[in-house]
């Protein structure tokens, strides 16, 4: 079945850098559209990055220009490298793979705080 498995999360102070990591198995990772989400206390679900079977990358206005999503189809993972963050940045961040259908992973928990 599929899998996606989030890593990379954690506390972090405000200006600092994650790197999260999304390890997808049992699927043809190549026919995703790829996306990170977060979802803070009390607010919904919203998109912060995708990026598509063809490269085409696609952001969040809050996050354009402190974020970048990238994916691997050889290792089947896509990563979102974050710098400058925010304490507003802090939610759990999901992985979702998008074809007919989506997938999503478990979510990690991004923290930011000084």
């Amino acid at each position: 079945q599929v899998q996606l498995v989030e890593s990379g999360g954690g506390l972090v102070q405000p200006g600092g850098s994650l790197r999260l990591s999304c390890a997808a198995s049992g699927m043809r990772f190549s026919l995703y559209t790829m996306g990170w989400y977060r979802q803070a206390p009390g607010k919904q679900r919203e998109l912060v990055a995708a990026i598509t079977r063809g490269g085409n990358t696609n952001y969040a206005d809050s996050v354009k220009g402190r974020f970048t999503i990238s994916r691997d189809n050889a290792k089947n993972t896509v990563s979102l490298q974050m710098n400058s963050l925010e304490p507003e940045d802090s939610a759990v961040y999901f992985c979702n793979a998008r074809s007919t259908v989506d997938y999503w992973g478990q979510g990690t928990q991004v923290t930011v705080s000084s």
